[in-house]
């Protein structure tokens, strides 16, 4: 009996300690498409940026927005693409997106060109200390930095960084 309830308390503490550092996460959205569809299941590393200072141009992060849930639960997570960082100028111009003055290369954005969203003029946007301009590679729909609803994001706010899908099975891949 004593070993039953020893192999018991180590698998709690395994488990308690695997959800401090991983979060499952499920893609509900097309903001991410053509990299994340819905119903795509991730791991969230929640402890990507306690190593790294900051995240970095091209992570795929999970953050809280300002928004809340429809049913009441707290604020609204969403999945985006990290663009700019402290420091950074973003410009959106053309359907090309700019940082500090130099044109992004974004072979990830779904098949059309990046226009401002309503709300927000994307015309030289310092990014401020401990903030991140984010969007989604399906910018048609997405609601990200561009909207006044979501604007620049503070690190504080991020969950965690999104690293596999693990869902569809055909398509397990490191992200």
């Amino acid at each position: 009996m004593k070993e039953f309830i020893k192999d018991v308390i180590i698998a709690l503490v395994i488990v308690f300690a695997i959800t401090l550092v991983i979060k499952p996460t499920i893609v509900k959205e097309k903001s991410m498409e053509p990299t994340l569809y819905g119903n795509d299941y991730l791991i969230i590393n929640k402890m990507a940026y306690i190593r790294k200072d900051h995240p970095g141009y091209g992570d795929i992060i999970v953050f809280e927005s300002k928004m809340d849930n429809e049913d009441g639960t707290g604020k609204k997570l969403l999945i985006k693409r990290v663009i700019g960082v402290e420091g950074d100028t973003i410009t959106i111009e053309d359907g090309n997106v700019y940082r500090n003055g130099e044109v992004l290369d974004e072979p990830y954005v779904h098949g059309q060109k990046t226009e401002d969203n309503e709300g927000m003029d994307i015309d030289n946007v310092k990014v401020g200390e401990n903030e991140l301009f984010l969007m989604g590679d399906n910018r048609a729909v997405s609601l990200d930095s561009r909207s006044e609803s979501v604007g620049l994001v503070d690190e504080d706010v991020v969950v965690g960084k999104a690293i596999v899908r693990l869902y569809p099975f055909d398509k397990i891949t490191r992200l």
